[in-house]
């Protein structure tokens, strides 16, 4: 077993809550305030000169402003970084055809502003592992004249001890809905198991299979994106009946959809990860899809048409490999990201590379060797045979039954688990 250092994130309960909620709302307010100022900022100067300031601008702009004493400097500065980085999501989403994708807006509800969560760097807390305590800093305007600092006592799980870990980077405050909890940002040593084996797989994530992945050895299996369409299809019909988008149900139903969307992710990385290890697989090697969304011709984003373009402006595949990369690495697997080029077109056993080989029902039919396969299972090991190049494409014999007939994995919503799909025989 190896060790290695990673960045992990502990949350835990506040025990005194009654005693600190006040102080924590008056800061989570006051979160909440200075991004709306920067947000009226950032639309002033875009409506003047068509530039959206950058968070190192926004910041020295707004430093004298009243509201940026309302937190620790840290806090302040990170406030603003988050509205930068809003605006260059909304940026990207409209760059790339997402015409439904809205800019920041601001953090009201009604008159009243929600409680943002307020994050704190190293100069903004002081944590004592000994007695499960951590201070906390206000902002110059929130000092009172006995303290400038609100004393949170926490309490983790049972198995996290946060004086063992190699450090922690941040702290933030977290208003769940119903109290505050804490976030602990750590940099932890941990072991990483020795690499299973030598073999490689391939993945290709789709907008019709969530996952297709081909193994080295010859099988294949598909990750189908069935339950998140449904999922996507039922929060949509239930939000659009809400009164308001903005409304306090509305708010609900899109936390719940994102904490689903969330456990999906968690739940098909883990599952990829451990068939990995129960194949022996040293190496996953990922599609880079950095330029799914662009057409390499004319620098514009692609029409995948109306339900296509929906389903892609929402995948969150940067968010999956990065789970998948870190799940992997606890286990000894590396993770590679490839170019896609040509991949979708060529035919993994012999290298033809033609667009109408793709034919319905997500089949690829080679025109020139025959070989007949599922087409996102024919991409994936394209894709593999980057790192790991076939004998099948230097002419070699290879069944091609793997490739048609891959198999499946369901999401089970009662277990929150993946099983394979049973198969109908005659």
């Amino acid at each position: 077993m190896a060790k290695q250092v990673v960045t992990r994130t502990y949350t835990a309960s506040i025990r005194n809550q009654s005693r600190v909620q006040d102080d924590l709302d008056s800061l989570g307010f006051a979160a909440s305030k200075l991004w709306n100022v920067g947000r009226w900022t950032c639309g002033r100067v875009w409506s003047e000169i068509g530039h959206i300031p950058s968070h190192a601008e926004l910041t020295a702009h707004l430093k004298s402003h009243e509201r940026y004493d309302d937190l620790h400097s840290q806090s302040s500065q990170r406030v603003l970084q988050e509205l930068a980085e809003a605006f260059n999501g909304w940026y990207g989403k409209r760059r790339n055809g997402d015409t439904r994708a809205n800019p920041p807006g601001y953090r009201k509800h009604g008159d009243e502003h929600p409680r943002s969560t307020v994050t704190f760097k190293a100069a903004g807390f002081k944590l004592d592992t000994e007695y499960d305590r951590v201070r906390l800093s206000k902002g110059s305007n929130l000092k009172d004249y006995w303290s400038d600092f609100i004393l949170c006592e926490y309490q983790t799980r049972p198995d996290v001890d946060l004086s063992t870990v190699e450090n922690v980077q941040q702290v933030r405050a977290v208003w769940t809905g119903d109290e505050w909890e804490l976030q602990f940002v750590c940099k932890v040593e941990t072991e990483v198991a020795d690499t299973p084996g030598e073999k490689t797989v391939g993945v290709d994530l789709g907008i019709n299979n969530f996952a297709a992945l081909a193994y080295e050895d010859g099988h294949a299996e598909l990750y189908p994106l069935s339950c998140l369409k449904q999922d996507d299809y039922y929060f949509s019909k239930r939000i659009a009946r809400c009164d308001d988008s903005d409304s306090e149900q509305a708010t609900r139903l899109n936390q719940k959809k994102s904490r689903r969307r969330t456990h999906y992710f968690h739940t098909v990385s883990k599952h990829i990860v451990q068939r990995c290890v129960e194949e022996g697989v040293g190496t996953i090697v990922v599609g880079d899809l950095s330029g799914v969304r662009e057409d390499e011709e004319n620098d514009e984003a692609k029409n995948w048409g109306k339900h296509g373009n929906l389903d892609l402006h929402s995948w969150a595949f940067d968010r999956f490999t990065d789970l998948l990369e870190y799940k992997a690495e606890r286990e000894g697997i590396t993770l590679e990201e490839v170019s896609e080029q040509d991949t979708s077109k060529s035919c993994s056993c012999c290298g033809r590379k033609r667009d109408s080989n793709r034919v319905e029902r997500g089949l690829y039919v080679c025109d020139e060797c025959g070989m007949t396969a599922n087409a996102d299972v024919n991409g994936a090991e394209n894709i593999r045979q980057k790192v790991s190049p076939s004998p099948a494409t230097d002419g070699g014999d290879r069944s091609t039954g793997w490739l048609a007939q891959p198999s499946t994995f369901l999401f089970d919503k009662e277990t929150g688990a993946f099983a394979p799909q049973e198969r109908v025989t005659s």
